[in-house]
């Protein structure tokens, strides 16, 4: 059992908490100009809040008020186990999928499954399998793709062309291959980044070396083969010279000075190398990540659910179907450049540039980390193990079985 439940927790952040007047959810009339209509109350994170689809709903929906709360992600977990304690959250809300498991266990989270028939555009099928994953917790469905990014490998195509691979490498052969051919350069030149303080990134190359690192029995495996030669072979870069163990470059400039030819990153960076990199035009692509048994890369991004406390349960289901549309995970795309969750916007003439199709490619191939509440506090202790690796140099295979060993007694908890 275990030691402390969320909810006790909750209730404990409840009573050193104010509650933030106007987050009850459900109300049934909104004042002001929406006097008369019904009030759906939706939270949405970060910066990625923008009118034109809440506008476009309330057009199509005249009897509806939609009020937006826009809450940065830094505070956002907070406020949420706020909400949940005091059963005061909004109708719907956005959530970062690394969240859900705990909100789900928690109860805090509407099962959709009644809904899937009524609303087709939220059906599994719609989505990446990735973004699948995502969905359910305790054969409920939770939670809705709202938008999706993965990670793609960033090269210079001029440079590794010298190096013999003008397309990118296409496995872990190719990539080392290619790395040591960089580094060879000299003169502070390396070959590639490595985001070790980012467990997706360790992940993704444990994934590809065909590592579960928690089974669905809840049982860890981070001191088998599989991730132990991941592990290995992350660390023959730092060994090699391919990538230091340190380093105050800028990315974008170090990227355009060829000072590192490649790196692992999402759609993000696009735009900053058009921006920041402009003479390079041209000379850079993406492409698919190297495989060894596979090249399964990271699936992020945010999902829409409703609260279970809400009044409104219909209308909420019926906005979340509203942005699950087409044409509204395009028009998402447009304003906040997140990734559509839904296959079919991907054959849309947005995403036929190659640089953007990769992503689209790639998610094919990409997959959530360990849908568990725990993953976060493993994550830590990997990152932890990963760095008294390379920079301490630490026995990986002891790292590793320690790891293990902390790892089952945080998910015994």
């Amino acid at each position: 059992m275990r030691k402390k439940s969320l909810l006790w927790t909750l209730a404990a952040v409840l009573m050193f908490s104010v509650v933030l007047a106007g987050c009850s959810g459900g109300s049934e009339n909104a004042g002001g100009s929406g006097e008369g209509k019904k009030e759906l109350k939706v939270w949405l994170m970060g910066d990625e809040t923008d009118e034109t689809l809440i506008k476009q709903y309330e057009e199509d929906n005249p009897g509806v008020k939609i009020s937006v709360q826009s809450i940065p992600w830094g505070s956002a977990h907070d406020k949420l186990l706020t909400a949940v304690a005091s059963k005061s959250g909004p109708d719907v809300v956005q959530m970062g999928t690394t969240w859900i498991p705990e909100f789900a266990q928690a109860g805090a989270l509407l099962d959709l499954t009644p809904y899937l028939e009524q609303y087709p555009n939220l059906k599994p099928e719609n989505y990446f399998d990735g973004a699948v994953q995502t969905m359910s917790y305790d054969d409920k469905v939770v939670g809705i793709p709202w938008y999706v990014e993965t990670r793609v490998l960033f090269y210079r195509t001029d440079i590794l062309a010298e190096m013999g691979y003008p397309e990118g490498p296409k496995n872990w052969d190719e990539l080392k291959d290619a790395g040591e051919k960089l580094a060879a350069r000299g003169n502070g030149n390396y070959a590639i980044t490595i985001d070790a303080k980012d467990m997706n990134y360790l992940s993704m190359f444990a994934w590809q070396n065909g590592s579960v690192m928690i089974d669905e029995d809840r049982q860890p495996h981070f001191n088998e083969p599989p991730f132990v030669e991941a592990m290995e072979f992350l660390k023959s870069f730092y060994d090699t010279g391919m990538t230091p163990l340190a380093s105050d470059l800028d990315l974008f400039a170090a990227f355009k000075d060829g000072q590192f030819p490649m790196f692992i990153s999402g759609p993000w960076m696009i735009q900053g190398i058009k921006d920041k990199a402009p003479e390079i035009e041209g000379k850079w692509a993406t492409t698919v990540l190297p495989a060894k048994e596979s090249n399964t890369s990271f699936l992020g991004g945010a999902n829409m659910s409703v609260f279970n406390s809400t009044k409104n349960a219909e209308e909420a289901v019926k906005f979340i179907s509203f942005m699950s549309e087409q044409e509204s995970q395009l028009t998402n795309y447009d304003v906040s450049k997140n990734l559509p969750a839904i296959k079919s916007a991907w054959e849309d003439e947005r995403f036929q540039d190659p640089i953007f199709a990769t992503f689209g490619v790639q998610l094919e191939n990409a997959q959530p980390v360990p849908f568990i509440k725990e993953w976060d506090a493993i994550s830590q202790e990997a990152i932890g193990a990963f760095e008294r690796i390379t920079v301490g140099g630490a026995d990986i295979q002891s790292e590793m079985d320690q790891l293990n060993a902390k790892a089952t007694n945080l998910l015994s908890k």
